[in-house]
């Protein structure tokens, strides 16, 4: 069973917090997943202080209240886990040139409004959506789903794209677009071995 160090051991690869949280299930790049980080709420919370969603005051408030209200708890992470499953529907075709299905957009559509209904706007350079006040067990979903919201309505989608090495899906920031790995420490240098590996044999055969 995976734990919190587990979580705070995860590369955060995709470049949009909404991607990261897709990306905390593992696996080949098709298929089914082989791996989920996520496990119970306390991996949630962790999550959610280790992407950034989270303060560290509120994760240990979240895991109070979560210990006060396990039921709850239980609810509010299988929300959290419908909710990925309908980013995934979102973003995953997106990064193939395909068409997000519409009923995922609709159920990101309810939780944008149910998320923006427990926020305040709070003023820096410019004003932003926040969620200090928000003291329920679906915390660590509203900014997700906001961060959802906003790559889909603002950002290039043609940048999104899946790594060729798993089934991690990142925004491709490179300069040329050129990006093929989540991350070259970890697909990418598998991928190098492989090549080299496949090239040694080619000429010890030859």
């Amino acid at each position: 069973m995976e734990t919190v160090e587990d979580v705070t051991r995860m590369h955060l690869v995709g470049g949009n917090l909404a991607l990261d949280f897709i990306n905390t299930r593992t696996g080949p790049p098709s298929g089914p997943s082989d791996d989920d980080v996520l496990t119970g709420y306390p991996e949630l919370v962790a999550w959610g202080a280790y992407a950034g969603a989270l303060s560290e005051a509120e994760a240990t408030a979240l895991l109070r209240l979560s210990r006060n209200d396990p039921d709850g708890a239980r609810a509010a992470f299988s929300r959290a886990m419908g909710t990925r499953d309908y980013l995934d529907e979102v973003f995953r075709p997106l990064a193939t040139g395909g068409t997000p299905s519409t009923p995922a957009l609709a159920r990101l559509r309810d939780d944008e409004a149910d998320a923006l209904g427990h926020a305040q706007l709070e003023s820096g350079s410019t004003f932003a959506w926040v969620w200090r006040d928000d003291h329920t067990l679906a915390r660590p979903l509203r900014p997700v789903v906001h961060a959802a919201v906003q790559l889909l309505t603002t950002g290039a989608l043609d940048r999104i794209k899946g790594c060729g090495g798993c089934r991690f899906i990142f925004s491709d920031e490179s300069k040329n677009r050129s990006r093929r790995w989540c991350s070259m420490d970890d697909c990418g240098t598998t991928e190098k071995m492989r090549r080299y590996v496949a090239a040694r044999r080619s000429r010890a055969t030859r």
